[in-house]
C-alpha cells in the first residue's frame, strides 16, 4: 500500500486518466472527489463487497438450478 499526505485541493493521478482529489478535511472525515472515464466504475469499498456478495450468491443459486434440470 502507498501511504501519501495530500492537503485540501491537492489531488493524484492514477494510472494516467483517474484524478482523485482532496476536497474537503473535517475532523476525522476527508471528501475526495474522483475524475474517471465513464467506463472506470467507481465504487465505496462497502458497497464493492456487497456487489461481490451478491454476484456470488447469484452465480450458486444459477448452478444449482441447472443441476436441478440435469438431475
Amino acid at each position: 500500500m502507498l501511504a501519501l499526505t495530500r492537503k485540501k485541493g491537492e489531488a493524484l493521478i492514477l494510472n494516467q486518466n483517474i484524478e482523485v482529489t482532496i476536497l474537503d478535511i473535517r475532523g476525522d472525515q476527508v471528501k475526495i472527489g474522483v475524475c474517471a472515464p465513464k467506463e472506470v466504475p467507481v465504487y465505496r469499498k462497502e458497497v464493492y463487497l456487497q456487489i461481490q456478495k451478491e454476484n456470488e450468491a447469484a452465480a450458486n443459486a444459477e448452478n444449482l438450478d441447472v443441476l436441478k434440470t440435469v438431475l
